[in-house]
């Protein structure tokens, strides 16, 4: 007898501090598609918890680009900013585990205690301040307000990844303990994430390839948390020429620039044939490429991104 899977629930998760560019288009597109081609539904959240950077014309803009170019979502629209309280609520049960404490270092201080133990040369903290004693971190709280962090233990957490295959880290070792609440109030990206994917229903979580290694100390949050382990799939970056991840500041590669020379179908006839969907660039729309979506024909290595 066959066994029945329950259609999944992906995620748009972007970052409104400015224009998508064709990597965000990329991940967009093959997240969409992971999740329409299975019966799946599709939500969308708005990451803007950073003050500084996220502004509230920058997620209409989202919306818009999404529609533009034929992606479409379930629901209304989550925007983090708006649920400090949920992450509030989760920061004060890993507080209850014993797992949190302050840290007063510098971002100076911080470099001088980490390694780069990892081999993408990330530093590692090397949790100094875990070890004050109450009294030191009563005199440092008179000067300095302090980020907050989770304390890891020496556990290797390990999952097979839709497109990467088995990944694993040793917590300790290889990310440390890390922040959870800024020093200036705002909840970090690992704890938000862990929280609103499982408030969302989120069943599979499609992104860069950039994030593989967020994925342990997530999976690890999860438990803690008793929260749902979502399916993982890290999809290869596209690379500028010269081999740097393609980024914001790409001028010529954001989707303001990239609409004054193509259509939609253009620019999906371009992603969809970099993720080796078709066989050459033409004009296409996303429902159109839905039954034609597998992740056995997906490329597992970082692209060079040429045709522009």
């Amino acid at each position: 007898m066959s066994r029945k899977t329950t259609p999944p629930t992906g995620r748009f998760a972007p970052s409104p501090s400015g224009r998508m560019h064709m990597g965000n288009l990329w991940s967009c597109l093959l997240a969409w598609l992971s999740a329409r081609s299975a019966g799946g539904r599709m939500v969308l959240r708005l990451e803007d918890l950073d003050p500084d950077r996220c502004r509230p014309e920058y997620c209409d803009q989202v919306m818009r680009d999404l529609e533009w170019l034929g992606l479409d979502w379930d629901g209304a629209p989550v925007y983090q900013s708006r649920r400090t309280g949920a992450y509030a609520a989760a920061f004060r049960a890993l507080e209850e585990q014993g797992l949190v404490y302050p840290c007063f270092c510098t971002r100076a201080e911080r470099l001088a205690a980490s390694a780069p133990h990892r081999s993408d040369g990330v530093a590692v903290y090397d949790g100094r301040c875990a070890r004050l004693s109450p009294a030191e971190r009563e005199a440092l709280s008179q000067t300095r307000r302090p980020a907050w962090r989770v304390r890891v233990p020496e556990r290797e957490v390990a999952f097979s990844d839709l497109l990467q295959g088995e990944y694993r880290e040793e917590l300790s070792r290889d990310c440390g303990d890390f922040i959870l609440r800024r020093s200036d109030g705002v909840y970090a990206y690992q704890l938000a994430v862990v929280v609103d994917d499982a408030m969302m229903g989120v069943t599979q979580v499609v992104r860069g390839s950039d994030l593989l290694s967020s994925t342990p100390r997530q999976l690890w949050l999860q438990e803690r948390l008793s929260l749902p382990h979502p399916e993982y799939g890290h999809l290869p970056l596209l690379l500028a020429p010269d081999g740097r991840r393609l980024a914001k500041r790409d001028r010529g590669l954001e989707l303001g620039q990239l609409q004054e020379c193509y259509t939609a179908p253009q620019l999906v006839g371009l992603l969809a044939h970099a993720a080796g969907l078709i066989d050459r660039p033409e004009r296409i729309t996303p429902r159109e490429l839905v039954p034609l979506f597998s992740w056995d024909r997906l490329p597992r290595e970082d692209l060079v991104w040429g045709p522009l």
